[in-house]
Formats: structure tokens, C-alpha cells, sequence
């Protein structure tokens, strides 16, 4: 007999499930990505809307798309060196993302230390990224909805800076125009900085994120 042979059907049908277990086998690490923006087609550009403009450059770096519907928000999963990515865009109003980021985290069973909001921020200059590990809501409605349903204001999130209203126009017009054509030009380039934020936090930890991107500005 052959010194690799196996001696009992045991054992082939062990060397049999071996590679199909490794192939199958989900990482032990769970993430939920949460991007905050309005759902509609008159939204889709709105400077209120980079944290969707976020996940869907991420999801274009992971090859993947949001297909599919769960607990009132667009997902998709993937997976990315060595862990599991749960990609979620809220698609009720901004001001009640809470609903489903509280329900897919319970579902999903991912504490909030591994839970990143991102968003955009009118008190940062445009392209600057600013990463913290807890805080309170800073006055975004759609924070103070995730701080009720999760219960606690300790997870991650990134703001990212989309400039102040220019003279006396109200913020909340503000935030839901497109962005300038000036500003359009570097957008690209926020993007790309913010993915590369995300991918550090996945792969090292938030302090490396923090220390790496909040000095950062396009």
C-alpha cells in the first residue's frame, strides 16, 4: 500500500472535504461598513451624499455591486484579506439610518467596535478626512439615529470634509447640491484616500487609520 493511501473510507472522505471546508470557510472577523446619504436619483451627486459615494467606490475596488436588499438598506458582501466585509447604504432618509444599521448589526451579530459610519462633515475643509474611534452625533441626524438604535456612541467613524456654505446660504441647502465643478476635479482623489483609510482600519486597527489619514487632506 502506498504510504499516502489512505486506510479507511474515513479517511478519503476526510481528504475529500478537507480543500472543500478550506474554500468554504468564512473569516472569523466581521465588518459592517455603513455609507450615510439620501436614497433617490435627485440625491445621487449631493455633497450629502459622499458617504454613499464611499461605499460604492469601495465596492467598485472589491468587484463587487449592491444587489441586494436587507433591512431597509442595499449590501453586498465581500470578502478581504482574511475578513468579512458587509458593505451597507441605509436606504431610508438620512435622518433614520439608524433603523437599518441598529437591524443589521444585530442580524449579522457585529459588535460596534467593528462598525464604520461614514459621512460627510460641513466644519471640514473639502477632502479632509477625519477619523475617530467613538463620539457623540456632532449634530448629524443620521448619527444621533445610529447612537439610539445601537445604544452606545463607542464605534468608528470617518467624517469627511465637504467645506463650509459659501456667504449666508443655510447648511442644510448646502449639503444637498451637487458638488462644484472646482471641487468635482479632486473628488476622485477623496475617494481613492478615503477606500485606503477604510482598507487600514480593516487590516491593521482604527489608531493606525487615525494616525495615518486625519493629517491627511487632498
Amino acid at each position: 500500500m502506498a504510504e499516502n493511501q489512505p486506510k479507511s473510507l474515513k479517511e478519503l472522505f476526510a481528504k475529500i472535504a478537507a480543500p472543500l471546508r478550506s474554500e468554504t470557510e468564512q473569516p472569523s472577523t466581521f465588518f459592517m461598513l455603513v455609507g450615510l446619504g439620501n436614497p433617490g436619483r435627485e440625491y445621487v451627486n449631493n455633497r450629502h451624499n459622499i458617504g454613499f459615494m464611499v461605499l460604492d467606490h469601495l465596492a467598485g475596488k472589491l468587484a463587487t455591486n449592491f444587489t441586494r436588499v436587507e433591512s431597509q438598506a442595499l449590501i453586498t458582501k465581500e470578502n478581504y484579506k482574511g475578513s468579512r466585509l458587509l458593505l451597507v447604504k441605509p436606504q431610508t432618509f438620512m435622518n433614520l439610518s439608524g433603523q437599518a444599521v441598529g437591524s443589521l448589526s444585530r442580524y449579522y451579530k457585529i459588535p460596534p467596535e467593528r462598525i464604520l459610519l461614514i459621512f460627510d462633515d460641513v466644519d471640514l475643509p473639502f477632502g479632509t478626512i477625519r477619523i475617530r474611534n467613538q463620539g457623540g452625533s456632532g449634530g448629524q441626524r443620521g448619527m444621533k439615529s445610529i447612537i439610539q438604535r445601537l445604544g452606545t456612541q463607542d464605534f468608528p467613524r470617518m467624517r469627511i470634509g465637504i467645506g463650509r456654505p459659501p456667504g449666508r446660504m443655510e447648511a442644510a441647502d448646502y449639503v444637498l447640491q451637487d458638488f462644484s465643478k472646482s471641487d468635482a476635479e479632486f473628488l476622485g482623489a477623496v475617494l481613492d484616500q478615503a477606500v485606503e483609510a477604510i482598507f487600514t482600519y480593516v487590516e491593521e486597527d482604527i489608531d493606525a487609520a487615525m494616525n495615518k489619514f486625519n493629517a491627511a487632506q487632498i
